[in-house]
């Protein structure tokens, strides 16, 4: 296999425009010549490059419009199923013990690790099946967020200097996520976890890893074990967001934008909504045109963003974990 740093050779000179990606050769060559100046081992680079193309359908699904925004009733009508509540109450009764051993370790409430791992990739058995590699060099090759996806690339590429998948099974979703909690390689370099001591973070095929991995990056993130995810309510007549709309700026999560001024819950009855007494501060998801149920979101919900920026997401995420034990 020809080394990179000839190929990179061979073109200096050429005159590309700025806007345009360079010849994906002298991409590629650039990326190992950088990652092995951070420590990844030649061979290890070499492998995975060799005969490596674009994956043109991954610049397809990158390009493509979504046609149509979900409710939030139809993205939950398609999230938290009758069947994936089965399925999540079956995993917890059979692994309960397990999933408790890592909830006490970081601090996180087993059920939403059960969650999490439902909502992520169907207790495992959607985890994608595009090569990493193929998947985030194709994406930093492209000029549209090259800068990120570069760096992604250089990371999973760490991952399989440090063995902790076999190339073959280093696969994923198609912009890169991966394994049973859909991570992407610079989340796995952070947060992935070795539950067992085996010296893999396998989060591909060991449940201990995965659910471990998961609660990690809750914790990191301020998770408050024990403490509420958010709660359903009414929407009462005539109420005009705007009038709670929130005036502070938000710092980690666009959605975060769509969230209500805090209040207390005796201040948010007073509104008309209802309530349970001793619920904690709460702040108020912008609720959609015609909608009689809304939802309040309280820390952790918060926390529920930091892995997904998506207020559907969050209130999936928390309707799972509240019937995991019913």
């Amino acid at each position: 296999m020809l080394r990179y740093w000839l190929i990179a050779l061979c073109a200096v000179g050429v005159a590309t425009d700025a806007a345009e990606p360079p010849p994906w050769s002298v991409f590629l060559a650039g990326v190992a010549e950088e990652a092995v100046v951070e420590g990844v081992s030649r061979d290890v680079v070499d492998a995975a490059f060799d005969g490596l193309e674009p994956d043109p359908r991954v610049l397809g699904f990158d390009r493509k419009q979504p046609e149509f925004v979900q409710t939030t009733a139809q993205y939950l009508a398609a999230r938290v199923t009758k069947g994936r509540i089965e399925s999540a109450r079956k995993h917890y009764a059979a692994e309960r013990a397990t999933l408790e051993a890592v909830g006490e370790r970081y601090g996180v409430d087993a059920p939403f690790i059960v969650a999490f791992w439902g909502v992520e990739s169907s207790f495992g058995r959607y985890q994608g099946k595009y090569s990493i590699i193929r998947s985030v060099a194709t994406l930093a090759h492209d000029r549209r967020r090259s800068a990120f996806f570069r760096s992604e690339l250089l990371q999973a590429l760490r991952i399989l200097d440090e063995g902790h998948v076999p190339p073959e099974q280093f696969v994923g979703g198609w912009a890169g996520a991966m394994g049973q909690n859909q991570f992407m390689p610079s989340s796995f370099r952070r947060y992935a976890q070795d539950f067992d001591g085996d010296g893999r973070k396998d989060i591909w095929q060991n449940r201990g890893d995965v659910w471990a991995s998961i609660a990690f990056y809750l914790a990191e993130h301020g998770w408050r074990q024990g403490k509420p995810w958010g709660y359903v309510s009414n929407h009462p007549d005539g109420f005009d967001f705007t009038s709670v709309a929130r005036q502070d700026e938000v710092t980690h999560c666009r959605a975060e934008r769509s969230l209500s001024a805090a209040a207390s819950a005796a201040e948010w009855r007073r509104l008309g909504f209802e309530l349970p007494e001793g619920a904690p501060v709460l702040r108020l998801v912008k609720p959609e045109a015609g909608v009689t149920e809304t939802y309040f979101a309280a820390a952790n919900f918060e926390t529920i963003l930091r892995y997904n920026c998506a207020n559907k997401y969050a209130i999936s995420v928390g309707l799972l974990a509240d019937a995991v034990e019913p």
